[in-house]
């Protein structure tokens, strides 16, 4: 029998399929449509400062291979979070990883400051940096490696929790990105966040999306997702939690292979929200064939041509 157990700084989970920021909510509204108590964890929907409405519509427009989203990162905010949603985690026995988004290194400290000044059982942060550093001319946060060493190490130093930074793709050197976030003492690296796409209408000629551009997710990415685990695996010593384009227990092997030592499910989610328990169960099959003892020992052993 298989050992699904896989630890991420001192953190060990009993499974390493997670379920992916902006896609699950807050946690507390899925319970009743599957049992989230197979999931390996539940990364919330990013949360900011102040409550945000979000971009106009239309934010979400589906394509041939995926989705792409404007959403503009909705939220409740910090303290309309903890006030409501930080309860309703002590009747959920899944971790729970906050994922957290600001556009100045401030906004990111007081967040991640006001979560850690109450008891909760959230057992880390996920940290977006594909913001743009409003101090910076609307440059993303992660687009710059002395920026993103800079915040992960503030961040570090105001948390024992687990800190994870999730990775823009839309860089020229990710794992250069990545290196970085280990300097600063993350505990590990997700990747990747969406890809930047666009679509439009052939009669109407207009943008589907209201901002034009948007984050393009599902199958679509995972090529770039699988390619940027295996740079990355090559340059870090911490773990990477594999994103992009995760629809089955095949596609959480390519992943892991690449380096990965764990994944979260995203859009797949908007078909089946039961998607990350169907993706373990096919996981859960593949190992059983395969005599797979330990689903660790599958991380970055992919056999490349010489």
């Amino acid at each position: 029998m298989t050992d699904f157990h896989i630890k991420i700084g001192s953190v060990e989970f009993m499974n390493p399929v997670f379920v992916a920021s902006g896609t699950f909510g807050y946690g507390v509204e899925i319970p009743d449509l599957l049992d989230i108590s197979k999931i390996g964890a539940i990364v919330t929907k990013s949360i900011s400062l102040m409550p945000r409405e979000g971009n106009p519509p239309p934010r979400i427009v589906e394509t041939s291979s995926g989705m792409i989203n404007s959403i503009g990162l909705a939220n409740i905010g910090v303290e309309k979070y903890i006030e409501e949603m930080l309860p309703q985690y002590a009747q959920i026995s899944t971790p729970i990883i906050a994922n957290i988004v600001g556009w100045t290194f401030d906004e990111y400290l007081e967040v991640l400051r006001k979560l850690e000044a109450v008891s909760s059982n959230i057992i880390g942060y996920e940290i977006n940096i594909s913001c743009p550093n409003v101090k910076k001319g609307g440059m993303e946060f992660g687009t710059d490696p002395e920026t993103v060493e800079k915040l992960t190490s503030l961040l570090r130093k105001a948390t024992n929790r687990l800190l994870i930074m999730k990775l823009s793709p839309n860089v020229a050197d990710i794992a250069s990105i990545a290196l970085s976030a280990e300097r600063g003492g993350a505990d590990a690296v997700s990747a990747i966040n969406t890809v930047v796409g666009m679509s439009i209408d052939p009669y109407s000629h207009q943008s589907n999306i209201f901002t034009t551009f948007g984050g393009l997710s599902g199958p679509a990415i995972k090529p770039i997702g699988l390619a940027a685990v295996q740079k990355v695996y090559r340059k870090v010593s911490i773990p990477i939690v594999g994103i992009g384009g995760i629809s089955s227990g095949n596609d959480v092997v390519e992943y892991m292979l690449a380096g990965a030592s764990a994944v979260q499910v995203g859009t797949a989610t908007f078909r089946h929200p039961d998607a990350a328990n169907q993706i373990f169960d096919q996981l859960k099959t593949y190992c059983q064939t395969q005599n797979i003892q330990q689903i660790s020992d599958l991380t970055g052993k992919v056999k490349l041509h010489s």
